[in-house]
């Protein structure tokens, strides 16, 4: 029939050890069954002397007891009680719930590091105020993921074209705005941005035996790549930059040339041949760090 009583996970597993045979001597072995029993602390024991019960007024070492004074020889031992830990019972697999586990009680020292690692993809991106946690040589690390989300992705682009309309410089060995200069400007939402500058256009020397430069500069005129053309009456040319602005005020762009020969040389924008042609491209696009 089934068990009837007391609940077993209200049973204890309270063991009886050897009654102590007392010679006089302050510290004696404790045994069951004749064979030594080592208590888990003084704590556990409850044993009787002539009738006196004894609890926490002894020490206990591996499998000895010690009274601390001599025990005479003819006192009787009533009984050596051993109170354990209780019954121990297997939890039933998926019986620890979410519910069951305290506030912050699964701490980092429990985790795998081999489960919980840089290869364990994020089936989501989380929100910005969340954290993952990635291995790093085997050392467990927090990552806001704030700090990378959006990381290479591309914010914005602005597009801008210009007819043909010829413009020309004749500046020898220093920058200069062409006659119509083409600009474009952006606004970086984030100071760590790059800013990506692209232009292409047209451009043709007015002398064969001359040669020249083009270069994107910024709004303060500093020069951030340049080109040259040596010889040639006509040249399309392609120019680009990965630009850190460091800033988040609108950031204005445009293109400047200068010839290398004195004696009133032209250098053209948007002119093949003395012809006006073609269309001036820029593209600025904002990629988030």
């Amino acid at each position: 029939m089934a068990y009837l009583g007391r609940g077993l996970d209200k049973i204890s597993n309270v063991e009886v050890l050897d009654n102590i045979t007392f010679d006089g001597s302050s510290s004696y072995t404790l045994q069951k069954n004749s064979v030594n029993f080592t208590p888990s602390s003084a704590n556990t024991l409850l044993l009787s002397i002539d009738g006196v019960v004894q609890a926490g007024n002894f020490t206990v070492s591996g499998s000895t007891i010690d009274f601390g004074t001599a025990v005479a020889g003819t006192s009787t031992c009533d009984f050596v009680l051993h109170y354990g830990v209780g019954l121990v019972t297997t939890v039933a697999d998926g019986a620890i719930t979410a519910a069951k586990l305290g506030a912050n009680s699964v701490t980092s020292a429990k985790l795998n590091n081999d489960i919980i690692s840089g290869a364990t993809a994020l089936t989501s991106a989380p929100a910005d105020t969340d954290e993952f946690l990635v291995s790093d040589a085997g050392t467990l690390k927090r990552i806001d993921y704030s700090l990378i989300k959006g990381g290479g992705k591309v914010n914005q682009v602005i597009v801008s074209t210009s007819e043909a309309t010829e413009a020309g410089t004749d500046s020898y060995n220093s920058y200069a705005d062409f006659s119509s200069n083409p600009t474009i400007s952006i606004t970086p939402s984030a100071a760590s941005s790059k800013i990506l500058i692209e232009f292409s256009a047209i451009f043709s020397i007015g002398n064969s035996s001359s040669g020249g430069d083009v270069a994107i500069c910024d709004s303060s005129n500093n020069v951030l790549v340049e080109q040259g053309m040596y010889g040639n009456k006509h040249n399309n040319l392609v120019l680009w930059k990965l630009h850190s602005a460091n800033t988040t005020s609108e950031v204005t762009y445009k293109i400047r040339g200068k010839v290398n020969s004195s004696g009133g040389h032209f250098i053209y924008l948007n002119s093949k041949s003395s012809n006006p042609t073609g269309t001036a491209f820029w593209k600025a696009t904002e990629i988030l760090a």
